[in-house]
């Protein structure tokens, strides 16, 4: 599977606002991958695992004592693929045999459902899952993905005794510097735990469908190829992301920089999977980049800070509204931008910084809604109201 991308990695990369997740009631997503919004909604008939009870003594679990405890709950998955699909990775090349794709997902309820990514499964013909180390295989069906946030649901008819649902954290509350604990199955090695620190968090990464997944959880937890669809755990053993990507400069294994889709954007579209709903993304159609200092002066712009509407998707959304995108290409630090397009310098009267403002507002509405936009044009200050679509099945330039 080929290295992945982020979106946004320098402050003029490419973001295509519309998009990474679904906002539905309480969803965050919409151009970045899964953020939780404020909607309270749940599974009615089969909620997700509830966070986990804090301990009261301000320490976490060891990684030995979250392994015992989660280890049951996390399976291996093995995907047969056509023998000439090439599925999505961002983590490179991974094992096969006889065109099967492995993987890792988890229990999140009593009814037999898991979570993994959808890279994990997408294309395939037939999914198996593993639930413990001495039971056989078995059959699960696919019961949705959503590629803008690279999260799929399984479900299997398995025992109750062979189903442990795993709690679920809070996303909105990790911290850099947290303990961070994965367990997958690696190159195949079933139930492997390793352990880090979250490094960041609100990273961006790029979604199989080309969107943006934004706040990613950065870990230096080592994951690889096979831990993709796998849980990320905190101190208290409770699931803050699903391990989904790696940068790598050569495509292969670990260097200590992997990322997972945060548990409250996957939440928020398993609910809505699972009940039966199609998963929703606003859609701004825009893409763009920060403004710097060195920006505006270079451009002779009257602000330091905002986002540089670089291209405007046809007929969508922001070009309904009027929105400009850039006509001349500049060079600045030896990256080519396209000048003349507005600035977006606020959005719903809240001040932006850059083109994470924006795609966080975005996230949190759903197709249909409105933002005004304050944008800057040819020196001249401009309030432009646009009416979110629903975002496309592939990211369009």
């Amino acid at each position: 599977m080929d290295r992945v991308r982020r979106f946004a990695s320098t402050p003029f990369g490419s973001a295509l606002l519309g998009g990474i997740v679904v906002a539905v009631a309480g969803l965050i997503a919409i151009s970045a991958g899964w953020i939780k919004a404020e909607s309270d909604t749940t599974i009615a008939a089969t909620p997700l695992a509830e966070p986990a009870a804090d301990q009261g003594n301000g320490k976490g679990e060891t990684v030995n004592a979250i392994y015992r405890s989660a280890a049951p709950g996390v399976a291996f998955v093995q995907a047969e693929q056509p023998q000439q699909d090439t599925p999505f990775s961002p983590f490179g090349p991974e094992p096969r045999g006889g065109g099967t794709a492995t993987g890792s997902a988890f229990v999140i309820d009593q009814d037999g459902h898991l979570l993994t990514n959808a890279h994990v499964v997408d294309g395939a013909d037939k999914v198996e899952v593993t639930l413990s180390e001495d039971s056989d295989p078995l059959p699960a069906d696919v019961v949705g993905r959503d590629p803008s946030t690279d999260v799929a649901v399984l479900k299997v008819d398995a025992p109750a005794d062979q189903l442990h649902p795993l709690p679920i954290g809070d996303s909105d509350d990790v911290q850099v510097g947290d303990a961070a604990v994965a367990i997958g199955n690696p190159f195949g090695l079933e139930r492997t735990a390793t352990a880090g620190i979250v490094s960041a968090v609100h990273r961006q990464i790029s979604s199989p469908n080309g969107f943006t997944i934004s706040d990613a959880i950065q870990t230096d937890a080592p994951i690889n190829p096979g831990n993709s669809g796998g849980p990320l755990f905190d101190a208290a053993g409770r699931v803050m992301g699903i391990n989904s990507q790696i940068e790598s400069p050569n495509g292969g294994g670990n260097i200590g920089i992997g990322f997972a889709v945060p548990i409250n954007t996957a939440k928020d579209v398993a609910e809505q999977i699972i009940n039966g709903g199609d998963v929703q993304h606003a859609y701004l159609g825009i893409t763009g980049g920060d403004i710097t200092p060195q920006i505006a002066d270079v451009l002779n712009l009257s602000v330091d800070h905002g986002a540089l509407v670089q291209d405007v998707v046809p007929d969508g959304p922001a070009d309904d509204a009027g929105i400009e995108g850039g006509s001349a290409d500049v060079s600045i630090d030896g990256q080519q931008i396209k000048a003349g397009g507005d600035v977006i310098t606020a959005v719903d009267g809240d001040e932006v910084t850059g083109m994470d403002d924006v795609i966080a507002t975005v996230n949190t509405k759903q197709p249909g809604d409105d933002v005004e936009l304050t944008v800057l044009r040819k020196g001249d200050e401009h309030t432009v109201t646009v009416e979110l679509g629903d975002r496309p099945a592939n990211a369009q330039p």
